[in-house]
């Protein structure tokens, strides 16, 4: 596919947990990489599960997320290549950043430190090296570290569990990008929301996505993702579902996925 114009920056960012985050966002990251992109990821949860995906170290003490927001290290002294897909970095996230928030709270400029290590990047912008897409794995919750990652982003990307719940909460994080918008980071849009778990026997499911759709309209992406055991498998063996099992149902849902979120930026 041909790559955007310049790097672009997409937080995935849900404050509810179970909804598919972090495994939307490797699994997108995984396909933008197969299809040609030079992809970053970088991992803003303690718990480190794009490591995990991704089969990279996020032991205490590994260089990562921690040391570009509180100590200001630039991105290229932590990015790690993830084994098996060639054009994907990571910034591991290791337990030390669940203590960067109280570290942080008292600093001047908190939420926007990882705005300004992307900033410093000579690999974001339109430099021929350049990173196409830099993905933001957020955790499940609306702290500085999300603050810091919608700061730092022009996109947001939302991916919704098709259960009941699934609009349940929405509208803080939607209160709470608007907030960040108006204060902080006025280029900031919801470009895109996900529809997860997706289950086609169930009319549940296609209600759900009715009604997401009826709200929201064509930032609704056209692909869902299916509910599959192998999405969820490929995690333990250190990969993600695009090299783990790369014809299943949900390797092919996320490769369309990643198609269609790259033709978003075409037409912006």
């Amino acid at each position: 596919m041909p790559r955007p114009a310049s790097t672009r920056v997409i937080v995935s960012a849900n404050q509810k947990g179970g909804v598919g985050k972090t495994t939307s966002t490797v699994n997108i990251a995984a396909a933008l990489a197969q299809l040609g992109q030079k992809v970053l990821v970088i991992d803003l949860d303690p718990q480190g599960n794009a490591c995990t995906a991704f089969d990279v170290d996020h032991y205490q003490g590994t260089p990562g997320t921690y040391e570009v927001l509180v100590e200001g290290a630039a991105l290229e002294d932590v990015v790690v290549p993830v084994p098996k897909l060639d054009g994907l970095e990571l910034v591991p996230a290791t337990i030390d950043l669940a203590g960067a928030e109280v570290e942080l709270v008292e600093e001047e400029g908190r939420e926007q430190r990882l705005k300004t290590a992307l900033a410093r990047s000579p690999r974001v912008g339109d430099a021929e090296d350049r990173w196409d897409y830099v993905l933001i794995d957020c955790p499940p919750s609306l702290g500085l570290l999300t603050v810091n990652a919608l700061v730092a982003s022009t996109e947001v990307m939302i991916p919704i569990q098709a259960e009941y719940y699934a609009l349940e909460g929405l509208g803080q994080l939607l209160k709470t990008v608007e907030m960040v918008r108006a204060a902080l980071n006025p280029s900031l849009k919801v470009s895109s929301m996900l529809i997860t778990m997706y289950d086609a026997r169930t009319r549940l499911a296609s209600q759900v996505a009715e009604e997401v759709r009826e709200h929201f309209g064509d930032t609704v992406m056209r692909t869902f993702i299916p509910r599959a055991v192998r999405v969820s498998e490929a995690p333990s063996f250190g990969q993600t579902v695009m090299t783990y099992d790369p014809g299943s149902p949900g390797a092919l849902s996320y490769l369309e996925a990643a198609k269609e979120l790259a033709k978003q930026g075409e037409q912006r």
